[in-house]
């Protein structure tokens, strides 16, 4: 119960800080996906299915906030939450390079979908000055946010893990 409602603090915490406080930070025309960040770590810190339902309910905050139609921006964080949790299974968490070579791959694919389904298929073919004026400012923005986010994420994770594993101890 204690994780289910740290995860659901964590994910309101980093929608009301991308859509308000980051929004506000002088020149920054970008902003950074710290909703990206928080699904990516928890499908690569705890694997796929919490990957896919912390992916859920970022991708839903996104539909119902800023989203034309229910299910645009779940389905993409939900395949970024599942993917980066299969990826769990063969790498080790505590490195700090994994997670930004994670967050650059998820990144690429979350605005590589925004660019496929938001604009190509509407006759928006300026891939060109899409990728300079947001994918690239974006995920370097990400980037360098995923080294602070993520560090205080695996340290909530690790301290969970230790009162999880402590109740466990006291019923064995």
């Amino acid at each position: 119960m204690r994780r289910i409602i740290a995860v659901a603090i964590i994910i309101l915490a980093s929608f009301l800080l991308q859509t308000t406080v980051l929004q506000w930070i002088p020149y920054l025309e970008i902003t950074p996906n710290i909703l990206l960040i928080v699904t990516f770590s928890f499908g690569f810190m705890r694997g796929r299915s919490e990957g896919l339902y912390v992916g859920f309910l970022c991708g839903l905050l996104m539909d119902l906030f800023y989203g034309d139609i229910i299910g645009f921006y779940t389905l993409i964080f939900i395949y970024v939450g599942y993917i980066n949790g299969i990826v769990s299974n063969y790498l080790v968490t505590d490195i700090v390079l994994l997670p930004m070579g994670l967050c650059l791959f998820s990144e690429l694919f979350y605005n590589g979908y925004i660019y496929i389904f938001g604009f190509l298929l509407r006759n928006r073919l300026n891939v060109i000055q899409y990728v300079q004026t947001v994918i690239l400012p974006e995920t370097v923005l990400t980037m360098i946010f995923t080294i602070f986010v993520y560090g205080i994420l695996l340290t909530v994770n690790k301290k969970l893990e230790a009162i999880e594993k402590k109740g466990a101890d006291k019923f064995a």
